[in-house]
């Protein structure tokens, strides 16, 4: 069960502000102490007012409307330092949140929602900082406020301070058992919101999916379902502030009467002057405000207490793959792999991976067969660090992967996937994926290099032709050609490729598999291959059992020794299937 909050880690993100800060305090300061003068001149304009002197009249309105712009002004300051502070927090923030993110493993986002993240990166964080905000200037200046101004009560006269004060404790106790309850509703409704943004995620990333099958009413009603618990879990929010202001109104409103009870005794008895009285309640009206907003505040400060919880949850999710601090920068490579002895699973007591080793040689084509859920993915996702071994260590040219930078160590591997990823931008940009100074010539080199120059070049704006989200207005072979481009612009020694050929036509198929043949050459390769036409070119075929190297050598050998991979070569054909 939680016991602390989390709001002490906003602390380092304000700090840097404090320029803006003490600029905003000094800008409080001023408003308060103009505030406190008001009920004075209230007082005075009240006491001509009686006399019938117009002229003194004028003169103490003059300076009271002088009083309201002057405090408008301080108003003004203390609104523009503090949103500055706030809103360079909130950027720095959701910048570090971002990048904490990228430095987790794909275990993390394989069993996280991503519309959940979404929600977190965005409302969380601007839920912080807009009460981040109104704490800065706002609670400062109300804390201010009902210092000062009882103070002033107090020095007008005593036993009307009591009796406006006697039912404060008893709000006081009201407002945080309010907010404590407020808290627990926050968390559920916030919670809620981000399965739904969860839900509209999936649904409309699998949008085809939905409509091939039909599935629009089941969706509808899914969503519906999840809208009705956000709704109901926002509705329990709102009832719970909607009980309390109105008894925090009616313990107001009872203070006030006995302000008037006690006031109209004190004037019976001599004990308080007229224009003492006007100047009180005018101490008490502007005393209101602060109340209401150190009220409303509150209830915000609790509702984004939630929100805090949620961000710094995700900052305390620690990386499954940890980078070297003093990591070395792998220099360029002949691209020698080994893997010596490496167990891997997921979950340790289910291992995918039992003691494997292998050794490619610069140049070699390894090519990994075998059925779903041996391993072969989870052999190739080890080499760029996606995931580390539980055992054994992978070497590249003699050095240990775990010895070198991320970054260094990624930027000489290219990887063709199986289901291809382009992002909003422009052919270009997503050529160039993840470098920020890159050659029009290099790209158009990798395109060719692709096959994918001679359709690029027939879009109207060729390379600045701009790509929709995920690419919907490619082909599948021009997004997987893209990809290759993509693979091959830093000219890495070293290549994965995911069986880039698998759900492609005939005619695009030739064209990638045309591009893959150009791409292999002296590189060191490792091809996952469901269909054998793609791998009998192989140096080497490993065939994978249940995490384990069961047979190994060229095509042509492993059908002489009549095992396991002549077992599938005869499936193959003897069905007329190309795959397995």
């Amino acid at each position: 069960m939680k016991t602390r909050s989390n709001w002490w880690q906003i602390l380092p993100y304000l700090w840097p502000q404090w320029p803006l800060i003490i600029k905003g305090l000094f800008c409080i300061l001023g408003f308060v102490l103009v505030t406190l003068c008001l009920p004075h001149l209230a007082g005075q304009v009240s006491l001509f007012i009686g006399q019938g002197k117009v002229d003194k009249v004028a003169y103490w309105l003059g300076l009271g409307t002088l009083g309201f712009l002057v405090r408008g002004i301080f108003q003004y300051g203390q609104n523009i330092f503090m949103i500055d502070a706030s809103l360079t927090m909130v950027l720095n923030l959701r910048k570090d949140v971002y990048a904490h993110l990228h430095k987790l493993g794909l275990d993390y986002f394989e069993t996280t929602k991503t519309g959940d993240l979404s929600y977190r990166l965005t409302e969380d964080i601007d839920r912080v900082g807009e009460i981040v905000d109104k704490l800065s200037h706002q609670f400062t200046s109300n804390v201010l406020q009902l210092i000062v101004i009882p103070a002033y009560m107090l020095y007008l006269n005593w036993q009307l301070t009591v009796a406006s004060f006697i039912l404060a404790p008893l709000m006081a106790i009201l407002i945080s058992s309010f907010g404590e309850k407020l808290l627990l509703l926050s968390r559920r409704s916030q919670n809620q919101v981000s399965n739904l943004s969860a839900l509209l995620t999936e649904v409309f990333s699998g949008i085809r999916v939905v409509k091939a099958f039909a599935g629009q009413d089941y969706e509808v009603k899914r969503f519906t379902e999840e809208a009705r618990r956000n709704r109901n879990a926002k509705y329990k929010a709102e009832q719970l502030k909607a009980i309390q202001y109105p008894v925090v109104g009616f313990l107001e409103a009872i203070s006030i009467m006995l302000l008037f009870l006690v006031g109209g005794w004190q004037i019976s008895r001599g004990n308080l002057q007229s224009q003492e009285f006007v100047s009180y309640l005018a101490a008490v009206a502007l005393l209101l405000h602060p109340i209401d907003l150190m009220t409303s505040n509150y209830n915000e400060f609790k509702q984004a207490e939630a929100s805090v919880d949620r961000i710094f949850e995700l900052m305390a999710f620690q990386p499954s793959v940890i980078e070297n601090s003093h990591g070395l920068t792998l220099p360029p490579v002949t691209g020698k792999v080994e893997y010596s002895h490496i167990s891997f699973g997921y979950q340790p007591e289910q291992p995918v991976l039992r003691d494997l080793s292998l050794l490619a040689e610069p140049g070699q084509i390894i090519a990994l067969v075998g059925s779903s859920g041996a391993g072969k993915t989870t052999l190739v996702n080890l080499l760029p660090r996606f995931y580390d071994p539980q055992d054994g260590q992978i070497l590249i040219d003699g050095m240990d992967i775990k010895e070198v930078s991320l970054t260094s160590l990624r930027r000489q591997i290219g990887i063709v996937p199986q289901e291809t990823t382009l992002f909003s931008g422009t052919i270009a940009q997503n050529i160039a994926y993840g470098q920020e100074d890159f050659e029009q010539q290099s790209i158009e080199k990798a395109a060719k290099i692709a096959n994918a120059h001679s359709f690029i070049s027939k879009f109207p704006q060729g390379y600045n032709t701009w790509v929709g989200e995920r690419g919907v207005n490619l082909s599948g072979g021009q997004k997987q050609r893209l990809a290759i481009a993509r693979a091959v612009l830093l000219n890495p020694r070293i290549m994965i490729l995911d069986e880039a050929t698998s759900a492609l036509d005939s005619e695009s198929e030739a064209l990638v598999q045309e591009a893959l043949e150009r791409v292999m050459e002296n590189r060191t390769v490792f091809v996952i291959a469901h269909r054998l036409s793609t791998i009998r070119r192989a140096d080497c075929i490993l065939v994978l059992e249940r995490g384990q190297v069961v047979e190994s050598g060229t095509h042509t050998e492993l059908l002489a020794i009549e095992g396991r991979y002549a077992k599938f070569y005869q499936q193959q054909y003897a069905t007329g299937k190309d795959d397995f």
